[in-house]
């Protein structure tokens, strides 16, 4: 073997575990933008029972083929207080099941012939779904050829691995080095520390198949690399939490101590064995002689069988294991909280673009419905000259003011994100429908100024005109409620109720500047309060054209 031999296989590796990592990348990505909605549902549904809270982790992972993206989605719902504790927790648990399949995936590349095995024939997915994803028209099919090509990449990926292990298994002193390290301790170490470098557990035991079937290492030394993957693995949520609420770190934590916890307990069942068997027998030996001559299996059936045993001996204890790391991270005294705070979106869901968008237009509804209220209060103070709800008016017109920022700031850096032609276009919309609701709560709160210059100068609105701003305001209540179901569940028909609202709109405020004018001339109503009462009409239309601009939006709706 020439000198450059060691370099060549170090740089085989270098280029199998980029190319398995982008491969990873491409295929959660493409997977997620596909499948979000469905993915949302699921997670909205972990509510149900912890086991069900487990297959749907287990499922979105597997989909994904990613549980560091499940575990900050995770962490985002849980920031933003869509999901508590006990719900995040079981689905954490389950993402560490499903992230496993990667491990099958890999050992499957390694049946077969080396002329043609597996690898080699799934490698061929790449020229397809680049092919596909270049030729197709729709964003549904060029995703799916994304899909295509990132599967296909893994197996480059897993080729490039395992030739650079067949390049180190023919060189000695690699061979005697390895052999050499027999503390699972250190080993376990070395797995963790690798993987929260390369920030995938799935490419670290990836890689520990590929050595193993060299022969590079013995299956005892793979089971204690991939045990320590696992714990490696938490530094994903970890990172996502540092700059999130004090729930979210407590789902990190959570993760961190789910994952030791699980190495802690094979260690001592694997000294068990050794002890009760005079150590005749060992974790590996056990996988060994199930799966006699496919190391490949032995070590992925090892990595879902660790998981799956460990979710099972500590899901009963779910609402233990959360109490535990409430104590351990306490409420802050600052109460985890700013003046106000986004309902639906966190930063954490920017790893994964399509459930962000979905989130967005939650977030937005949710504005949406805090403007109403906002506007239908500002009425109610206008006819009945009550302002004992002008706290919480102000209130809510200040997180108006702030969702506007936080949106708009969220949809910016969305943007830079892989996005479908659908949902850019839908986000570069959505925009202008942030606007338009800060702007009506603007205008709601004109509407409580006028009322508070009449009750300075001891005025009110007459019978007639309350009752023509009573009718005006239910009016645009009603256009309020169409328009959240239309933005929300993309129905086309709500449209059609809120056109024929806008005109009954429309044809009243027309109504309300005439009325208002026969009575400022024949001396029944005095200036003041016909002036204010002409801006609150005019203002009141207004805020029904805004209403109006975002229920149009959902045509951009998919």
């Amino acid at each position: 073997m020439d000198v450059f031999s060691p370099a060549a296989s170090a740089l085989s590796l270098l280029a199998g575990i980029g190319t398995f990592l982008i491969a990873c990348k491409m295929m959660s990505e493409n997977l997620e933008s596909i499948g979000s909605d469905k993915l949302r549902a699921l997670f909205a549904s972990a509510s149900r029972s912890k086991l069900l809270g487990v297959g749907i982790g287990a499922l979105g992972t597997a989909a994904i083929q990613s549980s560091g993206a499940t575990t900050v989605m995770v962490i985002g719902f849980v920031n933003a207080g869509i999901m508590t504790l006990v719900q995040a927790a079981t689905i954490v648990f389950g993402a560490n099941i499903g992230t496993t399949i990667t491990a099958h995936i890999v050992a499957l590349g390694l049946i077969g012939a080396d002329a043609l095995s597996t690898t080699v024939i799934f490698s061929a997915f790449t020229c397809l779904g680049a092919l596909l994803a270049q030729k197709a028209k729709g964003d549904t099919l060029r995703t799916v050829g994304g899909i295509v090509t990132g599967f296909g990449m893994l197996f480059v990926g897993l080729s490039k691995m395992s030739s650079s292990m067949e390049g180190f298994a023919q060189l000695e002193g690699v061979r005697t080095f390895l052999a050499s390290i027999e503390n699972g301790a250190l080993l376990i170490l070395t797995g963790a520390i690798l993987t929260a470098i390369i920030q995938s557990s799935s490419v670290m035991t990836s890689v520990a198949i590929t050595m193993l079937v060299a022969g590079l290492i013995t299956l005892d030394q793979g089971i204690f690399l991939t045990m320590g993957s696992n714990i490696g693995s938490c530094v994903v949520s970890i990172i996502a939490s540092i700059t999130s609420g004090t729930n979210a770190k407590r789902t990190a934590a959570i993760h961190l101590l789910f994952n030791i916890g699980g190495v802690v307990l094979f260690v001592l069942i694997g000294l068990a064995i050794r002890l009760f068997t005079a150590g005749a027998v060992s974790l590996g030996s056990i996988f060994y002689d199930a799966f006699p001559g496919m190391p490949q299996t032995q070590l992925a059936v090892f990595h879902t069988v660790f998981n799956v045993v460990a979710v099972i001996v500590v899901l009963p204890f779910t609402e233990a294991v959360v109490a535990l790391v409430c104590r351990i991270i306490p409420d802050s005294d600052q109460a985890d909280a700013m003046a106000y705070r986004t309902h639906f979106i966190d930063e954490n869901m920017l790893a994964t673009p399509a459930i962000a968008v979905a989130q967005v237009r939650s977030e937005i509804a949710n504005m949406a419905v805090i403007a109403t209220e906002n506007f239908d209060a500002s009425l109610s103070m206008a006819t009945s000259m009550d302002f004992s709800g002008r706290r919480l008016f102000y209130e809510r017109e200040g997180e108006l003011d702030f969702l506007n920022r936080a949106i708009v700031v969220f949809i910016a850096k969305l943007l830079k994100g892989k996005l479908s032609e659908a949902d850019h276009t839908y986000l570069s919309k959505a925009i202008h429908s942030v606007s338009d609701f800060e702007r009506v709560g603007d205008y709601a709160k004109n509407i409580v100024e006028y009322a508070e210059a009449l009750d300075g100068i001891g005025q009110c609105f007459s019978p007639v005109e309350i009752e023509e701003i009573e009718r005006i305001g239910a009016l645009i209540h009603e256009i309020s409620q169409h328009t959240v179901e239309a933005y929300l569940y993309g129905e086309h028909s709500e449209l059609e109720q809120v056109y024929a609202l806008e005109e009954q709109v429309n044809a009243l405020a027309e109504q309300m500047a005439q009325s208002y004018i026969r009575r400022l001339a024949d001396g029944s109503s005095k200036a003041e309060e016909s002036t204010r009462f002409l801006s609150l009409s005019t203002d009141a239309e207004r805020v029904a054209d805004h209403f109006v601009n975002v229920a149009k939006t959902v045509r951009t709706l998919a």
